[in-house]
């Protein structure tokens, strides 16, 4: 597919959408297995299964429009990349759209970050992921996906679900009432208002796909047992939606597997709620 859903090509163009999603198909510092600069095609492509119709909000959030950016990346270095994907962000946010990245690994969330955050000076960011990712430089680069909110952290306030997987060193760049662990959450309810209080009221919100559990989400480059599971994370996203105002977003670390679509219909799916809520609660 050339843009994400499959619906009447008046709503994908530019100049009819809301809405942008800014693929960025990078792989360029994963350490397990590679194949994430193929998840921003695969999210597209499966996009093409979705209902147009959202249950959950009762919208067809489509009709606002839904732009599929095509522009190319040269993905020179690390820093090369964070620097284009912020410029590409700083251009949109001066169209005032609203805008949604699909990674690709988790360093494209970077830039997207800063360029969020000299527009939103107060700014936070919830990720949902299975590793806090708070390494001050790893393979020799600070951007390094294994950085992303260490970076982050530069530029906001950064609140962590889903977590199971640390090392010694990020132990110290943990903020401990700014992290929810997965065995601490898992069965709970109670996590999820603790963890949007502590966010300011603009959020971008990050969601790496290894956040959740392998058994509904496999195709990831670092899968991890223990994650969270489908609707517990939508009545967390639906609170959020309503106490707070979602800026921009990103679903990230997509590795497609060739035998099963299973991830990257979730994903696709995964996308749209994240629009219709959007459009609904925002």
């Amino acid at each position: 597919m050339e843009y994400f859903l499959d619906m009447p090509q008046h709503y994908a163009k530019a100049e009819n959408a809301k809405y942008v999603l800014i693929p960025v198909p990078y792989d360029g510092t994963s350490t397990y297995m590679k194949g994430a600069e193929k998840g921003p095609q695969a999210i597209i492509d499966a996009s093409d299964s979705i209902e147009l119709y959202d249950i959950q909000t009762g919208l067809e959030a489509y009709k606002s429009g839904i732009f599929t950016d095509k522009h190319t990346y040269s993905f020179l270095s690390p820093e090369k990349m964070v620097e284009e994907v912020k410029e590409r962000v700083h251009y949109f946010l001066q169209q005032n759209k609203r805008i949604g990245l699909l990674g690709g690994e988790h360093s494209i969330s970077t830039g997207a970050i800063e360029a969020f955050a000299k527009l939103y000076p107060n700014l936070s960011v919830l990720q949902i992921d299975a590793h806090a990712d708070l390494r001050d430089s790893y393979n020799g680069s600070i951007y390094n996906h294994a950085c992303v909110m260490r970076r982050a952290q530069e530029f906001a306030n950064v609140v962590q679900v889903g977590i199971r997987n640390v090392c010694t060193e990020e132990k110290n760049s943990i903020i401990p009432e700014n992290i929810f662990y997965a065995h601490g959450i898992c069965g709970k309810t109670e996590w999820m208002k603790k963890a949007i209080d502590r966010l300011t009221e603009y959020v971008y919100l990050t969601i790496d796909l290894d956040g959740f559990d392998p058994s509904i989400a496999p195709a990831t480059g670092t899968p991890l047992p223990g994650g969270l599971l489908w609707y517990e994370t939508l009545t967390f996203l639906e609170l959020l939606f309503k106490s707070k105002k979602i800026v921009g977003f990103d679903v990230v670390e997509l590795c497609p597997q060739s035998e099963s679509k299973i991830t990257d219909v979730l994903a696709a799916v995964l996308v749209y709620k994240i629009i219709s809520m959007m459009e609904k609660f925002n």
